[in-house]
């Protein structure tokens, strides 16, 4: 068995070859969420024609936004996961970046932080800057939308899951472990890959820091975009969604 710490806003490659097909199995639906904002975008921007896509992950999200924009791009640290949304999304441009400090030289329409990415902030200095960042990409009358981590009324301590995705020569199961440590939550994430040439095994470590909701308002205030609090969709923790003056 392979155990290895890694930082864990830097997803390591054997993370990046498993990340959509076990998300999937455990009910991410890409296209349909992105389908959603799309629409969530439209409503407060009709003529929105450009979407940046920051923490884009493998580009799941932004293959569907494909469809929608005539415009798209994202930034992801991760260069696995960048490699990955590269070879998906050929239209866009992936850049490689870190959201507390990139600079693309350019606004867009649309500017988006998902699956809970923010929550990677070590403190409430760092979220401010990751805001600032998204809004000075985001032209005046444009839309950003940005997944949190669970508030920390939300978080069980101690809480466990388990996934098993399974497909012709391939079954990868995973099983999690949550702590809360003081403002931040520990998970401790084990996978096992079973493929035709045998089977391996590597654990993640993922550190999200717990920022209350008001905390997110106001770093997305201080740089210039005032948000509301959307609960529950997509994937239970909710959205924030604001419209720059």
């Amino acid at each position: 068995m392979v155990t290895q710490q890694r930082p864990s806003t830097v997803y390591s490659t054997e993370h990046a070859e498993i990340y959509d097909f076990i998300h999937a199995a455990r009910g991410r639906d890409w296209s349909a969420e992105a389908d959603g904002i799309a629409r969530m975008i439209r409503e407060r921007c009709p003529e929105a024609g450009s979407l940046l896509d920051v923490a884009c992950g493998t580009g799941a999200h932004l293959e569907r936004f494909a469809e929608h924009f005539g415009t798209v791009a994202g930034v992801e640290l991760s260069p696995e996961m960048r490699k990955t949304a590269t070879r998906r999304v050929p239209a866009a441009r992936v850049h490689e970046g870190d959201m507390r400090e990139f600079e693309l030289g350019r606004t867009f329409d649309a500017v988006l932080c998902m699956c809970f990415s923010l929550g990677y902030m070590s403190t409430v200095e760092e979220l401010r800057r990751s805001a600032a960042t998204l809004v000075r990409h985001l032209a005046p009358g444009g839309v950003l939308v940005a997944e949190p981590w669970w508030f920390p009324e939300q978080f069980i301590d101690g809480f466990i899951s388990a996934s098993l995705a399974q497909e012709e020569g391939r079954a990868v199961s995973r099983l999690s472990h949550s702590v809360r440590d003081g403002r931040i939550s520990r998970m401790t994430v084990r996978y096992t890959v079973a493929e035709t040439t045998g089977i391996r095994e590597f654990t993640e470590y993922e550190t999200y820091s717990l920022f209350t909701r008001e905390e997110y308002l106001d770093a997305f205030g201080q740089a210039g975009c005032e948000m509301e609090f959307l609960p529950d969709w997509p994937n239970g923790r909710g959205l924030f969604v604001g419209v720059r003056a």
